[in-house]
């Protein structure tokens, strides 16, 4: 009895002092770790069971209360390893916004598309910090840039190769290699990058074909941030002017085509009297309106006006439509129209008033007499399509020749 008393009693000062270092704060807890384990190693459990579980499970409790007073240790060097993270500098939209104009400039023969897509990015950017005027000196400033972009100095030969590679490359896409390494070194980079920052070729006549900036180049990278006025006119002109308007100096569209953009700027200068493009736009209503009802030199749509059957089919036919409708000022020309071939030579002298000079001179050419009674009464100017003075036909906006 006395020595299971004995035993008892080791085992209860053993226990409490186990008991005892779990009370202890975590700073002392973590010091005495070591000897808490050293201590419950050597430690001989009794045969008791109930003094056997009470000691396991304060053995336990305390290794937990270990490992949980040193977890926050953990993650405070994890912590204080992690380097702080850079921002991303924010570009300075004044100081792009400055410098544009001089980067515009800059752009020349020998820089690459995507310097002048760059450029680009940047005028979208700065457009709506600008004053109209200023979005307007910049649209005529970035034709500078391109017309400088474009710009190619050839020999002779060179000029002869590149007009032959790209003329057969329309009608022969798979064209020889060989005959793409006989070009000027910039005409073989453009040719490669065709399509890209808005530049394509353009084929003017059956021998002549130039690079050009996309009249859609306006209508996508200015038209949007301008006003109402200056977005319709530069949308539609760009999508009219896609495709050359004359091919050796003859129109290639058709009839309906030319009437249908007659009416549209007949439209355009009633809703929007105002417009900073109002000279532009009667000067295209003019335009084509004298292409329906006169065609040009090469090609006009009559040899002498007198009746019906000497007029172009496909033209009479939109103009007959015109003049049973009521479709404001070009319906009211072709009723005049349908009636001036109705009236003999006679009556078109006593009706319609020209200067006697140009009676004079015309008296002995027919078809020129009544072409400028034509124009007289229906209240056309003359437009001289071969030299015009205003090209409003390559470009989303009207420039002088």
């Amino acid at each position: 009895m006395t020595q299971f008393l004995a035993k008892s009693n080791v085992s209860l000062s053993q226990n409490y002092k186990i008991f005892h270092l779990f009370s202890l704060d975590s700073a002392t807890m973590a010091s005495n770790k070591t000897e808490l384990l050293l201590n419950a190693g050597r430690m001989k459990f009794p045969r008791n069971i109930l003094h056997f579980l009470i000691s396991g499970i304060l053995v336990i409790l305390s290794c937990m209360v270990v490992i949980a007073c040193q977890k926050p240790t953990t993650d405070i060097v994890k912590e204080s390893k992690e380097a702080p993270q850079k921002e991303n500098p924010i570009p300075d939209l004044t100081q792009i916004c400055q410098n544009l104009k001089n980067e515009m400039l800059a752009i020349n023969a020998k820089r690459t598309t995507l310097a002048i897509e760059q450029v680009n990015q940047d005028i979208r950017m700065c457009l709506p910090l600008m004053k109209p005027a200023e979005q307007m000196e910049l649209m005529h400033q970035s034709k500078r840039m391109y017309q400088q972009f474009l710009q190619i100095e050839r020999t002779s030969e060179q000029q002869q190769a590149f007009e032959n590679y790209a003329l057969d490359q329309a009608a022969y896409p798979t064209i020889q290699q060989s005959k793409f390494e006989q070009l000027n070194l910039r005409d073989q980079y453009l040719l490669r990058h065709k399509g890209q920052a808005y530049i394509e070729l353009s084929e003017q006549t059956d021998d002549k074909i130039v690079y050009r900036r996309s009249p859609q180049y306006l209508a996508k990278v200015f038209a949007p941030y301008l006003t109402a006025p200056e977005q319709v006119f530069i949308e539609n002109l760009a999508e009219q002017n896609t495709q050359p308007l004359f091919k050796n100096h003859k129109p290639d569209i058709e009839a309906e085509e030319i009437a249908k953009r007659a009416k549209f700027w007949q439209e355009y200068l009633q809703t929007y009297p105002t417009s900073p493009f109002l000279h532009d736009a009667q000067f295209l209503k003019n335009a084509y309106s004298s292409l329906l009802f006169l065609g040009t030199e090469e090609a006009p749509i009559s040899t002498s006006f007198e009746n019906q059957t000497d007029i172009d089919a496909a033209s009479w036919l939109v103009i007959e439509r015109l003049a049973k409708s009521n479709d404001g000022e070009l319906s009211a020309q072709a009723k005049k129209f349908v009636h001036f071939l109705t009236m003999s030579k006679e009556q078109r002298q006593q009706k319609i008033q020209i200067s006697e000079k140009e009676r004079t001179k015309l008296e002995n050419i027919p078809q020129l007499l009544a072409l400028s009674q034509l124009n007289q009464y229906l209240n056309l100017s003359p437009i001289d399509f071969k030299h015009v003075k205003k090209d409003c036909f390559s470009d989303a906006i009207c420039s002088n020749s």
